[in-house]
């Protein structure tokens, strides 16, 4: 049995597809381009599929994860291209090694975002973050099936800075007017900080309340480094196990410059 590790993205439109739509659309997928999987056992056999980390519905990604299990072996690469064609654009397949170490999950230990504030101007979003970073705690609310849930947010943020550019390579969501763009390391604690619960920070300690939903994208998610302060690709050693040359750099490495 082999295991194959993909990254996959969520772009335009389709940030708003729930984990369990890209689960239905990915499981059609690879049943287009004949992939071989390996099912589980018991009166209800489903093909062996890990997921690892989703991002929150409504927000694009770059960087996400899954890995599959195979009865026999395919080419990562060739695998990766039939996958891709047989999802709809925007669920993109763009990497595949073999699987050749243990604990992806385990390298999953921080994602970078950005947030784009249409609306808002960047000296104030500058003002904003100073004021986050320099607060020893930022408390917010977030409600949970349990009911209103009390934390502290600022421990989790390794990094926050806003950026003057008004445009994003990146973006999920152009624009021509300038907007307040925010840069965003975040380790994965419990309980999960996520990026609406450091704009429910900004609003607390700074008063500063986008007019219209930030449009967030997860650039990169990996091992956070704490020597360089980067976010590492976790499909690198996978790579090196394979003495595989490095991959070009991708939007982790963008991320974490």
């Amino acid at each position: 049995m082999q295991r194959i590790r993909l990254r996959y993205t969520k772009r335009g439109r389709l940030r708003f597809t729930s984990h369990r739509d890209f689960q239905r659309a990915f499981e059609r997928a690879l049943r287009r381009a004949e992939v071989p999987m390996a099912y589980s056992a018991g009166f209800t056999p489903h093909p062996k599929v890990s997921y690892a980390n989703a991002a929150p519905t409504g927000t694009g990604s770059e960087a996400e994860y899954l890995e599959i299990a195979l009865t026999a072996a395919r080419d990562p690469e060739k695998l990766r291209a039939l996958l891709d064609e047989s999802l709809p654009t925007g669920l993109d397949i763009v990497d595949a090694v073999e699987a050749r170490t243990s604990g992806l999950a385990d390298r999953l230990t921080a994602s970078v975002w950005e947030l784009r504030l249409d609306g808002v101007e960047a000296a104030d979003a500058e003002r904003a973050v100073q004021a986050f970073n320099s607060a020893e705690s930022v408390e917010v609310q977030r409600m949970t099936k349990n009911g209103v849930r009390t934390f502290d947010a600022r421990p989790a943020v390794v990094r926050l800075e806003a950026r003057t550019e008004t445009q994003s390579e990146t973006a999920d969501r152009p624009t021509d007017r300038p907007c307040a763009i925010l840069r965003l390391v975040v380790r994965h604690v419990t309980p999960a900080v996520r990026p609406d619960d450091v704009l429910s920070g900004l609003r607390a300690v700074a008063d500063l309340a986008p007019p219209v939903p930030a449009a967030v994208t997860r650039l990169a998610q990996g091992l956070f480094d704490e020597e360089t302060g980067a976010v590492t690709d976790p499909l690198a050693p996978d790579r090196e196990a394979a003495g595989a040359p490095s991959a070009d750099p991708t939007a982790a490495a963008k991320a974490s410059a």
